[in-house]
């Protein structure tokens, strides 16, 4: 993973050149910078191991051209309407760290889709820790807004996996 300072070398070199977009990736690390006539953005996404979890982290900064305050302003304000937009939603979170699952084998269907109903004891995922399959489920009756999680993805204690719209 780069540090912070050799992100804004990179960000001053993509700045000063004249190519639009830069992209790095490495150890599943990715920084994409594009550049236009006003700012000059960068997003880093990586997953960083710490005491066997695994931390997603995305890091977005803004490099000023010639109005950055617009750039941040627009940012927060897309980041209020998505907060406003999940307060009515119930969040099925995993009870433990694991790897997350959306089907009970490789082969096998998902057990939930964006748009499925669910019933309280509908199973959605299974997280697995240890060698143990554990069944998670709904808690709640309603239709899966999102999926937060991807098959196959580490998740920690506490950590929202589905959005559920309450019936």
């Amino acid at each position: 993973m780069l540090k912070v300072q050799e992100i804004r070398e990179l960000i001053k070199l993509v700045d000063q050149s004249s190519i639009d977009e830069f992209v790095y990736e490495n150890d599943g690390s990715k920084i994409k910078m594009k550049k236009n006539v006003s700012a000059t953005y960068v997003s880093q996404v990586s997953a960083v191991p710490q005491e066997n979890k695994v931390v997603s982290t995305p890091v977005p900064q803004v490099v000023a051209a010639t109005a950055p305050t617009v750039a941040v302003h627009e940012v927060q304000q897309q980041e209020t309407i998505k907060q406003a937009d999940t307060t009515n939603l119930h969040k099925i979170v995993s009870p433990m760290v694991g790897t997350f699952y959306a089907s009970p084998t490789p082969d096998a269907d998902s057990y939930v889709k964006q748009g499925s109903s669910v019933t309280k004891d509908s199973i959605v995922c299974i997280v697995e820790a240890m060698k143990l399959f554990n069944e998670i489920e709904a808690e709640i009756d309603g239709e899966i807004v999102e999926i937060l999680a991807k098959n196959g993805q580490l998740v920690e204690y506490g950590q929202p996996l589905f959005l559920v719209k309450p019936e």
